[in-house]
């Protein structure tokens, strides 16, 4: 069976690692560390240029909740342009009201623009926050995206296993899910044969040291707690053993 293994990146270095160890399309962002924004357009166009798989990009314009008011979605609305002037094949983007349902009229006005650019739409994780997800399920259809990236609405995608697969069968073959969060080669099999889902979503995270030869150790850039001379970038390691584990399925 052909599964689809998308990786999310925020940063170019990671690019060619997730593509050496199997990546089928990338989610390029930016701030992964935050769940992923917008990435900028220098790193938009670098990527789509050096990429050799699909590039979809994140159109998320800050940290914290999916509600947006007017300006969030101007904002949303202008990196959708940057993503395709820039050669993109698609976004990920979601939006909720404040009650917790994916809110329709701004996420259709951001959807047609998408497609009226000719760029495919993945709703995003915001699906797991909320209140009703069969009728969020039939929404996001309803606005023509081509999968939803999702946990199940449990904190990892093994933990969602079984709300995934009741996803499945209610989506009959009109809208793709995918599997996200927390996903590796330990529990990847688990998680699909249990959902029936044949795309999986993670990142691979790890660190390499610095380059620098001088390390000031007074001067922090951020948190105490985050380490300034630790990059992070993905590992071709740990995408290729998943894709290792789904290629046996």
């Amino acid at each position: 069976m052909n599964y689809q293994l998308e990786v999310c990146i925020d940063n170019i270095e990671s690019l060619s690692l997730a593509i050496a160890g199997g990546a089928t399309r990338i989610e390029l962002c930016s701030s992964l560390a935050l769940g992923g924004l917008t990435p900028n357009a220098g790193l938009i166009k670098q990527a789509v240029q050096s990429a050799s798989v699909p590039v979809y990009v994140m159109i998320r314009p800050r940290q914290g909740d999916f509600l947006y008011d007017c300006d969030d979605v101007e904002i949303m609305a202008e990196d959708i342009r940057t993503a395709a002037k820039y050669g993109a094949q698609g976004v990920v983007l979601g939006l909720l009201d404040k009650d917790g349902n994916v809110d329709m009229p701004r996420s259709i006005r951001l959807s047609k623009l998408a497609h009226e650019l000719k760029l495919g739409v993945t709703f995003h994780r915001a699906f797991d926050q909320c209140r009703h997800p069969e009728q969020a399920l039939e929404d996001v259809i309803a606005l023509g995206c081509e999968r939803i990236l999702t946990s199940g609405l449990c904190a990892t995608a093994l933990d969602g296993k079984a709300m995934l697969a009741k996803l499945y069968t209610l989506a009959n073959g009109r809208i793709e899910l995918m599997a996200g969060a927390g996903v590796n080669a330990e529990n990847v099999a688990a998680i699909v044969s249990h959902s029936h889902i044949k795309e999986v979503h993670l990142s691979g995270k790890s660190t390499r040291k610095s380059k620098m030869h001088f390390v000031a150790d007074t001067a922090k850039m951020g948190s105490n707690d985050v380490d300034d001379f630790a990059i992070p970038v993905t590992s071709s390691d740990k995408i290729r053993a998943v894709a290792k584990v789904l290629n046996s399925l």
